[in-house]
């Protein structure tokens, strides 16, 4: 046990700094998700057709296809055909995450918008608004503290996904723990310790998450 504290201790610092890297790729994950998931979510209860279209199609597209190819297809496969568009892998992993969400989070907020009754609408029109000003003022602000709960859920998630990046080259918090096995091969030690500290992550996100709900009411 003092041996393992004492492994701990060395080389927790450069286990902190990947799970750094996790936390800021997932944060831009959610919150780039979140803006492009609401356009999409929007876009799945327009009564424009071609926008519907749109977002239906790229809604089942990307749940139909696993995170890990995405992520391959954004990091290698267009750069080979375009090199114009080669980039680092923080910035790869960036915009793989937060495509994916946003299709997750599409279908949130379809689910949280039309779950506000009818009558809001009706109500906001008959007031003068266009269906554009009732949706921002009336309908979209009840629907985001129905969003928060699931939001709060695809963060977590998020963080957790986010593992797939140390595929790429990027040192996450997986792939700082693989970097460390490398040279200690201290296996049982490592994956401990990485599963800890993604564990501790989660814990605080939930709790974080929590909070927030019951200070917007998100259940009333």
């Amino acid at each position: 046990m003092k041996e393992f504290l004492l492994f701990s201790l060395t080389y927790l610092p450069y286990l902190l700094q990947g799970a750094l890297v996790t936390i800021e790729i997932a944060a831009i994950g959610v919150v780039a998700g979140s803006l492009i998931g609401l356009l999409f979510g929007l876009g799945r209860v327009s009564k424009v057709k071609l926008f519907s279209q749109i977002s239906r199609f790229y809604i089942w597209v990307i749940r139909g296809t696993p995170l890990l190819l995405q992520l391959f297809m954004i990091h290698f496969a267009i750069p080979s055909v375009i090199p114009a568009l080669t980039m680092p892998p923080f910035v790869s992993a960036c915009i793989a995450l937060s495509l994916n969400a946003a299709a997750y989070i599409a279908e949130i907020s379809r689910g949280a918008i039309q779950s506000i009754d009818k009558g809001q609408m009706e109500a906001a029109r008959s007031l003068g608004l266009s269906y554009g000003q009732a949706m921002r003022r009336v309908v979209i602000p009840q629907a985001f503290r129905r969003m928060l709960p699931p939001l709060g859920n695809e963060f977590i998630a998020l963080i957790k996904e986010s593992s797939l990046v140390s595929t790429i080259a990027l040192y996450d918090l997986l792939r700082t723990g693989q970097q460390i096995i490398s040279s200690t091969y201290r296996y049982m030690e490592i994956f401990i310790l990485v599963g800890l500290i993604y564990l501790l992550l989660t814990t605080i996100m939930t709790y974080i998450v929590g909070k927030v709900e019951k200070k917007v009411g998100a259940y009333e």
